[in-house]
């Protein structure tokens, strides 16, 4: 039997497909569809559930995300040493390598079996990529490709809104605002990448706090599991700083750039469904 959350998927992603069904379905080459959300607000697997449903319409369908683009930990290693130490973590904009995520959307149109579009697979248990020998291939042109991943869609914050930390991770380890003006200017990068969205479908969560609670349940779940390097509730709290800026103004400015926005109560409940 399925739960709430299941059945509310199923609905939602039937709504979302029938929404979009006549723009995919006149698109010439494959309709490109961004699912922004923030951490923890379901839109993996939010994308799963669209894929499954729209190939049972028929549409041959991939599903890219965002996560799996991060740089390996070597890189930001790398990036770490060169330009900020806070770069070490995965997450914030200039971890990804958008290039790459760039060449696989050109790429799609032509994918068959003898053009097969490989991209990479990033496995978070070992904050690294695997091995490209086990990278997902597409081997057919697909009718609709799903991007999802959080803060899909933010333009950078005005230069004056970096002047002031937003938590004690920015306060104590950018002191003088070099990351967080770096990460700022890295979001220009992505812009091109935002643009070849042909929608942008955002999953507004009620606020940051809200988020932090269920990325923080999340991995409790991981935790229950022993799953391989998940982390303690003091670990989590601050890798949650390195998005909280960011949250915070996606949470603000995402819904009036969005083609469609799904809103969240405190329990992921759907309270909203608004089009552009």
């Amino acid at each position: 039997m399925m739960s709430h959350a299941e059945r509310q998927n199923e609905a939602l992603a039937g709504h979302l497909l029938d929404q979009y069904a006549g723009r995919i379905a006149r698109s010439r080459r494959p309709y490109i569809l961004g699912l922004s959300g923030l951490q923890g607000s379901g839109k993996s697997t939010l994308a799963r559930v669209m894929k499954a449903q729209a190939r049972a319409r028929g549409w041959a369908t991939e599903v890219l995300s965002l996560d799996d683009f991060y740089y390996a930990r070597s890189e930001r290693e790398a990036l770490a040493r060169d330009v900020h130490p806070l770069l070490r973590t995965r997450g914030v904009p200039g971890t990804h390598e958008i290039e790459l995520l760039l060449s696989v959307l050109a790429a799609v149109p032509q994918a068959s079996e003898r053009l097969a579009v490989t991209y990479p697979r990033f496995d978070k248990g070992r904050d690294t990529r695997l091995p490209p020998s086990r990278w997902p291939r597409i081997t057919q042109r697909p009718t609709l490709v799903i991007v999802e991943g959080w803060a899909l869609g933010i333009r950078p914050q005005p230069l004056p809104a970096l002047g002031r930390p937003v938590n004690r991770l920015e306060r104590e380890e950018d002191p003088d605002g070099d990351w967080r003006h770096w990460v700022n200017k890295q979001l220009r990068g992505y812009q091109p990448l935002w643009r070849k969205f042909d929608a942008l479908i955002v999953l507004q969560a009620p606020g940051w706090d809200i988020v932090r609670r269920w990325r923080g349940e999340q991995e409790q779940e991981l935790v229950a599991r022993h799953a391989p390097l998940a982390m303690d509730a003091a670990s989590m709290e601050r890798f949650l700083m390195h998005f909280e800026r960011l949250s915070r103004h996606a949470l603000a400015t995402l819904p009036a750039l969005a083609d469609t926005v799904v809103e969240y109560d405190n329990e992921r409940h759907v309270t909203g469904l608004t089009h552009g």
